[in-house]
Order: structure tokens, then sequence, then C-alpha cells
């Protein structure tokens, strides 16, 4: 696909980490861009520095991504190009002792319902409105309609102590990516997915440099933490070459994730 100013795209969860990197990588190519986030502060500013428009969306509420689909097509027009990079963590073991008293303590269902609820249910949600929008476009060459790039992680096929929520949910966005792309093939709609390693995003960014430090010596090569721009390169690549479908594509230095 064509980028330029006659393209409009959403990226869910643009407001910082990969999704602002690939706002901003979208934008440069002269892309309308919409972002989707909670943080409205981060989302308004990246908004007004990019000329793009900014909805505050719960991905896990119907109600609140069809009004931010429709808030930022009302400034942008119908998206061509959606960027699921909307996601939350955690560490918690299925069970676990408590090191002082010996109480043996469960995974809280409600937390690991709340990662499945974002971090797949909530792609889907938003995969699913964003394409039936897309079927409104007429067909660009080869009768493309449109491409969609969503965001699992490497604990989908490496997931560590701790992680059973986040793999499963992590998982679950790779298991639907050639599903879903062969649901809309026959729109024109190219559906494929990212499973970034160790990126310094954000969340990252609160660790001690020493903790920093050693994830990045983990890395086979090049020894550092991913960039976000690393991941907008890729995310951009995905969305030009209109050869990519159905794909799911580790972006990882070579890691694999250890136990623990």
């Amino acid at each position: 696909m064509l980028l330029n100013k006659d393209v409009a795209a959403v990226v869910v969860g643009g407001a910082s980490g990969l999704g602002a990197a690939t706002a901003r990588a979208l934008a440069a190519r002269g892309v309308k861009v919409g972002i989707f986030d909670l943080n409205a502060e981060l989302g308004e500013a990246l908004a007004a520095e990019i000329g793009g428009a900014f909805a505050r969306v719960d991905v896990r509420s119907d109600a609140d991504v069809a009004a931010g689909f429709a808030a930022v097509r009302a400034v942008n027009g119908q998206e061509r190009i959606l960027v699921n990079c909307a996601g939350v963590g955690d560490a918690i073991k299925t069970v676990g002792r408590d090191k002082q008293s010996g109480e043996v303590k469960v995974f809280p269902i409600e937390t690991f319902v709340r990662t499945i609820d974002i971090n797949l249910i909530g792609t889907f949600r938003c995969v699913a409105a964003s394409a039936a929008g897309m079927l409104t476009l007429d067909p660009l060459e080869h009768g493309e309609r449109g491409a969609i790039v969503n965001t699992a992680s490497v604990a989908a096929e490496d997931g560590q102590m701790g992680q059973a929520a986040y793999s499963a949910s992590k998982a679950g966005v790779v298991g639907m990516t050639l599903p879903v792309a062969r649901d809309l093939m026959g729109e024109g709609i190219r559906v494929n997915t990212i499973l970034p390693g160790i990126f310094d995003t954000p969340l990252l960014g609160t660790l001690p440099e020493h903790v920093r430090g050693a994830l990045a010596a983990s890395v086979p090569f090049p020894k550092r933490l991913g960039d976000p721009t690393d991941y907008a390169a890729l995310a951009v690549h995905l969305i030009e070459n209109g050869y990519f479908n159905g794909e799911d594509i580790r972006l990882d230095g070579g890691i694999r994730m250890a136990a623990r």
C-alpha cells in the first residue's frame, strides 16, 4: 500500500511506546493518523504534534471503540490502516506460597480475565470494527482495501514464569492472525502480527539501570533493548509490502526467553 496524504490510519494504544513510534512513522509519510488511548494527556499531545486526531478509548468497551472510530473518521476519513498496540502485562504465578507465612496464593481470576479482555478480545474488537469500515472503501491496486498489524509478544511462544495470562493473551493474538486474514482475504484486507522481544518502552523505563543492562545483554545480537522505532519500521513495512499476509513475525534480536 502506498502511504500518502490520501490514506488514514488508526493506532490503538498510540500515545506512548510502540504505538507512538508507529504513529509518528506513519505521519512522517503523510498518513492521517488517529490515536486511541486511555491516556488523554499523552494522546492529545501526540495528536497535536503529528497533526492527527485523538480519541480516549477503552478497548474493553464496544461503545468506546465504536465512538472512537466515529470520532477519528469524522476528522481523517475511513482508515485503510489499523495498528493494534494496546496491552497490559502481569507477573503472577499460577499458584505460589507467601515467603513469610507459607500461605498458598492462587492467580486472581479477575486479573487473568482483564489481561485476556484487553490484549486479546480488545485487539479483536478493534480489528472487527476497523475491517467493517474498510469494506466501504474502493479497492486499490490488486484489490487491496486495507492492512492490519497486531501486536503479540515473544511470550506467545516463550512464556516465562508468572506470564500465564500474558502469554495466553498474546498466543491468542498469534492464533487468530491466519484465520482473520482468511476471513478478510475476499475483501482485500491483509492481517499480520508482530511478536516484539524486550523493548525499551515506558514500562521497562521504570526498572533500575542494572536490570535494564542485564536485559539488553541477554539479547544475542544486537546486544541492546529493542527501540520502538524498530517496531515502527517493521509495522510500516508490513503495511507497504502488499505480499505480506497472515504472518506472525518475531522482532527480538534472536532472543529465546528463559524460564525466569
